[in-house]
């Protein structure tokens, strides 16, 4: 039987792209080269849509971060294909291993479906909800979900709600990997955290600050069935006040530990509450939700990530082995989700 032609799509426009390199180099690095055919598309930080060498080596080296390179031969985009060289790729299945926006918000996901392309991962609505918290939380909420209290401003001049106390945490409303932002103590800070987030987005979420542990359950869909994984605890040094970008990727300070302490019956909810948080957006294929279990015994949902990190070291896959399913083998299941999908009725 002929192998499947796999396009593994990285880079893109957003503020994720080296970090969309170091996913799609961990995915090269595990995919089951027996079963697919590989066809590396690199989108440059400019737009530009390049086929790249399979043996690309995306890494972070000495805390430099891959990017895509600027020059190469050009993919175009066609009625029902991506072309190269004059040549159709032939693509069977994308992996679109892209974060934040342009990637993760429904953006590339109809493209896919404007020329009926399989691909994985949720489809335009899911993906654009997810990716915009300030959308994702009342849909969080009106399905019973806990959310933190918040708002959402869209420049420096608000007036804060007497609801919300210091400390807040300020974040751009579609950005991801803690890009832009900022924990504020003091309205001095909330001013520069505001200033700092809208650098990343022209809509920014203001939030009380959860006292308690930072929870992450990861959702598949494969197989016919949707699972939860078990879940796992974000614990970071002490150096740090929040699980920031620095934290995640530069400085190996992140530990994602199994926690045993959890009161009876928590671990349950968690992973019931991220199925019907998965179910609510309308995702498919994956997800990782990621939650709070506050020091008063709340469970907050926090937010959704459809296409989350996705190296043999990111949080995904790590709770996915927990579970049983390994990094190459979960690739593998993604891949047939996304081939057992109509490629052209609009998710």
């Amino acid at each position: 039987m002929a192998k499947k032609r796999i396009a593994i799509i990285c880079g893109g426009k957003s503020s994720e792209h080296e970090i969309s390199c170091v996913s799609a180099g961990g995915v090269l690095s595990a995919i089951d080269t027996s079963k697919f055919e590989i066809v590396l598309i690199g989108i440059t930080k400019s737009g530009k849509w390049l086929l790249l060498p399979t043996d690309t080596t995306f890494a972070i080296i000495n805390g430099a971060l891959p990017q895509v390179p600027e020059s190469g031969v050009e993919v175009q985009v066609s009625n029902n294909s991506l072309q190269a060289g004059g040549k159709d790729l032939a693509i069977d299945v994308v992996f679109p291993v892209l974060h934040g926006p342009y990637g993760e918000d429904g953006t590339i996901q109809g493209l896919l479906e404007m020329i009926n392309l399989r691909y994985v991962g949720s489809g335009v609505l899911a993906s654009a909800v997810s990716m915009d918290k300030s959308f994702a939380k009342p849909i969080f909420a009106a399905a019973g979900l806990k959310v933190a209290p918040g708002m959402v401003v869209t420049s420096n001049t608000f007036t804060l709600p007497s609801n919300l106390t210091y400390p807040l945490f300020v974040k751009p409303a579609r950005s991801g990997s803690s890009r832009g932002t900022t924990k504020a103590k003091n309205e001095a800070e909330l001013k520069n955290a505001v200033a700092f987030a809208l650098e990343f987005d022209t809509k920014v979420i203001i939030e009380s600050a959860i006292i308690g542990r930072e929870i992450e359950c990861a959702v598949l869909q494969a197989d016919g069935k949707t699972i939860a994984s078990p879940v796992g605890q974000i614990a970071i040094d002490a150096k740090y006040e929040f699980y920031d970008f620095t934290a995640k990727y530069l400085d190996n300070s992140m530990q994602l530990l199994f926690p045993t302490d959890l009161p009876d019956g928590v671990e349950a909810k968690i992973q019931a509450a991220a199925i019907a948080a998965f179910n609510t957006a309308g995702c498919e294929g994956l997800a990782r939700v990621d939650f709070f279990y506050s020091n008063t015994g709340e469970i907050i949902i926090n937010e959704i990530n459809t296409m989350p990190g996705f190296t043999p070291l990111s949080v995904y896959p790590k709770l996915m082995q927990k579970y049983g399913i390994s990094y190459p083998e979960l690739i593998t299941k993604l891949i047939n989700t996304a081939l057992t999908r109509s490629a052209n009725i609009t998710r």
